[in-house]
């Protein structure tokens, strides 16, 4: 899925809030918002290069918890999507103090990420891009702090009979569509449409979560927008 990144990544959440019709922005914040993270946390964001999770979570720390101690790392394993994440937060404060950093990385080997050195574990429409996502579970349980907390928002199944026919209709043909005209590629918005539909249903994802050792609250998830995207949130033991 490289190459739609590199293609995109200027425009990248232009892109992705068409493609959700203006919902990509209010589905962060309520993840942000749910989240509630405490002041001074540490956030590890992964696959987060434009930096539009970072500035959100940087903006709830500065607005609602009144602290500026707090800090997001921002890993991508896309160059050009973290170029345009450096480019957004040049002229920050957050830049300024560090408290935005940034690193090519890979989300399955976080090689660079000691262990239990972070907070909170962040990854937003990420997951359906990797290989492995077990890998990339497996390697979020090793850097959380015990008692931190794991969030992450990708996109879902709809099980809603009538919205779920309209949304594969959607995920099918109007996605390759919409990636014709606004990138001039429909071939590559194809694949990442399909590596939405083939990502496990959320009740799936929801145990792959619990397998890696993270404890999940009630069914595991919280669906928006019927199920278009969803909502993990959950820990590490503080035992662990």
């Amino acid at each position: 899925m490289g190459d739609v990144y590199c293609k995109v990544a200027d425009r990248y959440d232009t892109v992705s809030d068409m493609i959700s019709m203006s919902m990509n922005k209010r589905w962060k914040q309520r993840f942000i918002e749910q989240m509630r993270p405490m002041p001074g946390d540490k956030m590890l964001d992964v696959a987060g290069g434009t930096c539009e999770v970072a500035r959100r979570y940087l903006q709830y720390q500065d607005t609602v918890n009144h602290d500026t101690t707090s800090s997001v790392h921002v890993v991508d394993f896309n160059d050009s999507m973290l170029q345009v994440g450096r480019h957004r937060m040049a002229q920050s404060s957050w830049m300024d103090n560090e408290r935005v950093t940034f690193a090519q990385g890979n989300a399955e080997d976080l090689a660079d990420v000691p262990d239990n050195s972070v907070d909170i574990y962040c990854i937003s429409a990420g997951m359906h891009n990797l290989p492995h996502p077990e890998h990339a579970l497996r390697e979020a349980y090793r850097v959380v702090k015990p008692g931190g907390q794991f969030a992450c928002l990708e996109y879902g199944h709809t099980d809603t009979p009538v919205i779920g026919q309209i949304c594969r209709w959607y995920w099918d043909t109007g996605i390759p569509f919409l990636g014709q005209v606004l990138a001039n590629d429909r071939a590559s918005y194809e694949r990442l449409a399909r590596s939405v539909r083939t990502f496990p249903h959320q009740k799936r994802f929801a145990q792959a979560i619990r397998h890696a050792g993270f404890h999940l609250p009630g069914a595991g998830y919280e669906l928006y927008q019927w199920g278009m995207m969803v909502a993990y949130i959950g820990s590490k033991p503080r035992t662990a």
